[in-house]
C-alpha cells in the first residue's frame, strides 16, 4: 500500500500544473494581484488567467478595490466587480495597496481612472515586482513619462498597451511579405469616451496603438480636424509616411486596421483580449517588456498632440515638442 501511495504522488503533483507544464519541468504559479477593481478587464483577465485550458501560468489571486468615487466609470462599478472576484474566482480582497504587493508576485494596475496610476505605480515600483499598465498610463503625458523613468530608474519590468495591437493582421504587419513595405495605415474607431481625460487616452488609445504597431516610432508631428460629424488624426511619420485615426461620429464604431503596403493592402479587426493576456503571461514569466516605453510615450505624446492641434484649428503639431514640453513640466 506505501508503495502505491508513493507511486500516486507525482501524478497528483504534475495533475496540478498548468497543461503546458505536463511532462517538463514543473512550472512555477505566478501569483498576480489586481490595484482597482473597476473596470470590466479585471473579470475578463481574471477568467482567463485562471482557467486551466488556457494554460497559463499566472494566477490571479488578489486585489485592492481602489476606485474613484468622482469618477462614474469607476464609482458605479467597484463594488459589483469586487463582490464577482470575490465570490466567483475565490480572490482575497484587501485594504492596501501595501498590503496586496505582500501577497503577489506581480501586479496588473487596472483602475479605469488613470489620474491615480502614477501614485499606485510608485508604491508597487517601490517593490521592484513587474508590473502591467492598463490604459491609460495616466492622465496626461508628463505622468506618463514620470512612471516609466520611475520603473527604469528602479530595474522595474513595467509596460502598457491596448489589446488591439496584438490582432492577427496588426501584431504581423511589419513581417509580412504579402505587404512588402509599410507605405500608410488607416484606423477607424471612436473616441467618444474622454472623461476628466484627454479626449483620446480612455478609448480612442485602441485606435492609436495599432496604428504605431504598424507604423512603428517616429511620428513627427500631428493634425487634427475635428467637426459635429467627424473627428480625424493625421500623423506624419519619418520619411513623409502618413497614418490616420478617424472616429466616425455617428457611424458604426467597430475598431477597423487598413494596411497599405508596397505589395498589398490587408485589413484587420479586434481579436479579443486572449493574445494580449498571452503576452501579459509571458511578461510575468521572463520579466522581458513587448512593447518599449519608449514607443509607448510616443503614443500617449501622439494623443496629446492631437488636443492641442484641435485647439489650434488643426495646426500641425510636434510630437518632440510635446514630450520636451511635459518632461520640463515633471521636472518642475
Amino acid at each position: 500500500m506505501r508503495q502505491i501511495l508513493l507511486l500516486l504522488i507525482p501524478v497528483i503533483a504534475i495533475a496540478s500544473l498548468p497543461t503546458g507544464a505536463r511532462g517538463s519541468e514543473p512550472e512555477k504559479v505566478i501569483r498576480l494581484g489586481i490595484i482597482g477593481l473597476d473596470t470590466s478587464h479585471v473579470i475578463a483577465f481574471t477568467s482567463h488567467l485562471n482557467n486551466p485550458k488556457n494554460n497559463t501560468t499566472c494566477r490571479v489571486v488578489a486585489g485592492f478595490p481602489g476606485g474613484s468615487p468622482d469618477f462614474k466609470a469607476s464609482a458605479d462599478r467597484v463594488e459589483g466587480y469586487t463582490k464577482q472576484l470575490r465570490e466567483q474566482y475565490g480572490l482575497e480582497i484587501v485594504d492596501s495597496i501595501e498590503e496586496l504587493r505582500q501577497k503577489v508576485d506581480g501586479i496588473l494596475l487596472e483602475s479605469v481612472d488613470g489620474r491615480p496610476h502614477l501614485e499606485q505605480a510608485r508604491i508597487v515600483i517601490a517593490t521592484g515586482k513587474p508590473l502591467w499598465v492598463d490604459k491609460p498610463v495616466a492622465d496626461d503625458l508628463a505622468d506618463v513619462i514620470e512612471l516609466f523613468r520611475l520603473a527604469k530608474e528602479n530595474n522595474v519590468p513595467c509596460w502598457s498597451s491596448s489589446a488591439m495591437r496584438f490582432e492577427k493582421e496588426v501584431a504581423g504587419a511589419r513581417d509580412n511579405e504579402k505587404l512588402g513595405r509599410i507605405v500608410a495605415c488607416d484606423l477607424f474607431g471612436t473616441s467618444s469616451w474622454a472623461d476628466r481625460h484627454p479626449s483620446l487616452y480612455l478609448y480612442g488609445i485602441h485606435g492609436v496603438e495599432p496604428l504605431f504597431t504598424v507604423m512603428g516610432t517616429g511620428c513627427e508631428t500631428v493634425q487634427r480636424i475635428k467637426t459635429d460629424r467627424g473627428d480625424m488624426v493625421v500623423g506624419v511619420w519619418q520619411g513623409g509616411r502618413i497614418g490616420t485615426f478617424r472616429d466616425l461620429r455617428g457611424g458604426k464604431s467597430d475598431f477597423k486596421t487598413i494596411i497599405y503596403g508596397s505589395e498589398g493592402m490587408v485589413t484587420g479587426t479586434s481579436s479579443g483580449y486572449a493574445p494580449l493576456l498571452a503576452e501579459i503571461d509571458k511578461f510575468f514569466q521572463t520579466g522581458t517588456t513587448p512593447v518599449t516605453a519608449e514607443e509607448t510615450i510616443e503614443i500617449y505624446a501622439f494623443m496629446s498632440a492631437a488636443d492641442e492641434s484641435a485647439t489650434q484649428g488643426g495646426a500641425a503639431v510636434s510630437i518632440a515638442e510635446m514630450i520636451e514640453k511635459a518632461q520640463s513640466k515633471q521636472v518642475k
